[in-house]
């Protein structure tokens, strides 16, 4: 994909034509859930009416939205705008695909109101590529019944607290005390809480450190030796906000996704969150950012930029995690609505301070792949965590090679 991908650097651009009637640009993005879907085409209606030149249409892609993306951007067929999740961002800002937009940007438009931290992430050599729409950072559901059930009056604050938590609560009202995802962009924060690092300086993986083997042998061991733990597929469902919403653990590490879903599937359900559990008396958990981006191919430019900062500015992007199913990345925002007081979302907001961001190097796949398929034979007792780490770090830095 980077071979194909940097071939659009020596393309020639054409440039962009009068145009005499309203200009058409194109957005693309990844189906959200309905209420998304709404709230997004009601905020592209009032920036019609608010531009009346520009018309936006929108495009969902359904599947393998990345995919679609490249080979669209090979094609010259790409979006003029589209969505970019913080995961990719290093991999499109290395291949002179997206337009920097540093000249677009005003005073008046206040980059500085947006949360540094997720706006490094889009961020290359002093250019800015995109602008983040919103995030989620990960914290602790617990079942309240369950909890009063087992005499339980708070939620833990540290990991051996959650553990010891999990043995009263197993077999109580839920069947498992706590639901594990075991995906590395559920536990890179836990390599991170005794010093280690999931990719190194030069991007290749560093995760088989004895420093991040610690981290994960807490799950390793809830989960074997506890058997007080178990994931979404042990217990017949798909996901882990699924179980604690059927009710088969009683507590579960999700995000901000989850309140929306959990009070429209499961209305009777009785749950409340905390911040995550520290591990070595570290605060941790991760965070995830999606953002607007242009296409340098784009031939219309300024009515790009005009949606971009129309959909991030105060007033758009107020609209947009009004509701609640996403947090605003812009710190005044957050404020107006008070997401810092709100019960079930202050300990979201609260996390972006020190979370780890989902973000590994211009290669993610490789890294993402590898450790989830082998951390899941070690859950499962098929091999050591270490000989599992060690043989994911070494076929994950195999394939960054071969494609460098």
């Amino acid at each position: 994909m980077a071979i194909a991908i940097a071939i659009i650097s020596y393309q020639n651009f054409q440039l962009p034509k009068y145009q005499t009637s309203a200009v058409t640009i194109k957005l693309s993005g990844w189906a959200g859930n309905p209420v998304e879907q709404k709230l997004l085409k009601q905020l592209l209606q009032d920036f019609e009416a608010q531009h009346p030149n520009i018309k936006v249409r929108y495009e969902v892609i359904s599947g393998q939205y990345m995919d679609v993306i490249t080979t669209r951007l090979i094609g010259e067929a790409a979006p003029d705008v589209f969505y970019l999740e913080s995961l990719e961002a290093p991999f499109f800002m290395s291949q002179n695909v997206l337009e920097p937009l540093n000249a677009y940007i005003t005073p008046e438009f206040d980059l500085e109101d947006f949360e540094q931290s997720l706006l490094d992430n889009f961020k290359a050599q002093n250019y800015i590529y995109g602008l983040p729409k919103d995030y989620s950072t990960l914290a602790l559901f617990y079942n309240k019944k369950a909890f009063a059930a087992a005499g339980l009056s708070r939620p833990p604050t540290t990991w051996d607290e959650l553990r010891s938590y999990s043995q009263k609560l197993t077999g109580k009202v839920n069947r498992y005390g706590f639901g594990v995802t075991p995906k590395l962009s559920y536990q890179a924060y836990k390599i991170a809480a005794f010093g280690g690092k999931v990719i190194d300086q030069n991007g290749d993986a560093a995760f088989a450190d004895p420093e991040g083997l610690q981290g994960l042998q807490l799950v390793i061991d809830q989960y074997q030796k506890d058997r007080t733990s178990a994931q979404a597929t042990d217990v017949g469902t798909n996901s882990g906000t699924e179980m604690f919403g059927q009710s088969r653990v009683a507590m579960v590490i999700e995000g901000n996704w989850a309140i929306p879903y959990l009070e429209t599937t499961f209305p009777q359900l009785e749950f409340a969150t905390a911040e995550v559990p520290t591990i070595n008396d570290k605060k941790g958990t991760m965070v995830f950012t999606v953002a607007y981006v242009m296409n340098q191919q784009s031939q219309h430019k300024s009515e790009a930029w005009e949606l971009i900062s129309f959909l991030t500015s105060k007033e758009g992007m107020a609209q947009w995690t009004g509701t609640g199913f996403a947090l605003p990345t812009r710190k005044s925002v957050a404020k107006k609505l008070g997401y810092d007081q709100d019960p079930l979302r202050s300990p979201l907001v609260a996390g972006i301070d020190y979370a780890t961001m989902w973000q590994l190097g211009k290669y993610p796949g490789a890294i993402a792949d590898n450790f989830d398929n082998q951390f899941m034979s070690a859950l499962l007792g098929q091999q050591p965590l270490k000989s599992a780490m060690v043989r994911a770090q070494n076929a994950a830095n195999r394939q960054i090679q071969s494609r460098e």
